[in-house]
């Protein structure tokens, strides 16, 4: 059976698949070095993406391949300059400053704008190079993050607490995009849409609650409408978002290193699959063979029986050796 009817089935059915625990690490510049390419290289070259994550896909078995690269995609196609510069992460000074700013801000033609429509050549490419035999997670911005990244984090966590309508007014224009997104990478052949909404972490649970739960309701509700599944990710630690989480209508949680899985099972139901959660740093890049292998088992063995996909809590550090991620495959063969 093909990878992407393993996944489908196991997200469809409720069921585990028999013969391992799927293996899908979040990859980005550890790709792009595996490739012997550099990570604006894999930003702004569909082409170095693909190659680059299939690569993966040969040496460590995982179970998808992704779309996921950098935060800026939807805020580049919004009108905001990125500014790359070699292995290190990208720089984009917000644009949104003011009501005005605001009122001025239109959605985007994600088909024509170059870096949205980059991303849209990359699943294209995916299926020229795989067929439909291994899935494709795409990605897009969640509306808190893409707000944040318009109009800054600090900004726009501070806008919540002084001016919590032009927060809702940016996030709803924020979301249009995000659907337009979702729909394109959906009709590019993606079995799963990824929502990066890393800030969350950063507000209370009223808040994620009043102001952003609904819009994610909303985005996950549209996905399913398309006929593709939704993998949440915000990076840190959500424990006190869990159960609200647990009725956004997602079908994959990602959990950070510091959440845990016991906590998470018991706050979203034995339904929603999760996925996670070594420590990216600490664990997967730092520990030696024997120790990763240990650790990998005792998580593994602790989500016996549960809905899970094993990963990092976040992207895997470029300075990761390889072996490590070589360990992690085979220890989630049953």
């Amino acid at each position: 059976m093909s990878k992407s009817k393993v996944l489908c089935n196991f997200l469809e059915s409720e069921e585990n698949p028999a013969d391992r625990v799927l293996f899908h690490p979040i990859l980005m510049q550890f790709a792009a070095q595996l490739n012997n390419s550099t990570y604006t290289e894999f930003m702004t070259d569909y082409r170095v993406l693909v190659e680059s994550n299939i690569k993966c896909l040969e040496k460590f078995d995982t179970d998808a391949v992704g779309l996921i690269s950098d935060p800026y995609r939807e805020t580049s196609a919004f009108g905001a300059t990125v500014e790359f510069s070699g292995n290190r992460s990208p720089y984009c000074p917000p644009i949104i400053l003011s009501a005005r700013d605001l009122e001025r801000l239109n959605n985007p033609n994600i088909h024509k704008a170059e870096r949205t429509a980059d991303r849209l050549k990359a699943a294209e490419y995916y299926r020229q190079l795989l067929g439909d035999d291994i899935p494709v997670i795409g990605w897009i911005e969640g509306p808190l993050a893409e707000a944040a990244d318009l109009a800054g984090v600090n900004n726009i966590l501070i806008k919540i607490l002084m001016e919590e309508d032009f927060v809702r007014k940016l996030m709803d224009k924020c979301v249009i995009t995000a659907m337009d997104f979702a729909r394109a990478q959906v009709e590019a052949g993606c079995q799963v849409i990824g929502i990066g909404d890393a800030v969350c972490s950063q507000v209370d649970a009223e808040t994620y609650f009043k102001l952003v739960m609904p819009l994610h309701q909303k985005i996950t509700g549209y996905i399913h409408s398309l006929g593709a599944f939704v993998k949440l990710h915000i990076c840190g630690d959500i424990t006190h978002l869990l159960d609200h989480l647990g009725k956004t209508g997602i079908d994959i949680l990602d959990l950070d290193w510091m959440v845990d899985f016991s906590k998470a099972r018991e706050a979203v139901g034995p339904a929603m699959v999760l996925c996670g959660n070594l420590d990216p740093v600490n664990c997967i890049q730092n520990f030696p063979g024997e120790s990763l292998a240990e650790a990998t088992s005792i998580l593994l063995k602790s989500m016996h029986n549960s809905r899970f996909i094993l990963s990092g809590g976040c992207e895997i550090t470029p300075d990761t050796p390889a072996r490590n991620l070589k360990i992690m495959r085979e220890r989630s063969y049953r």
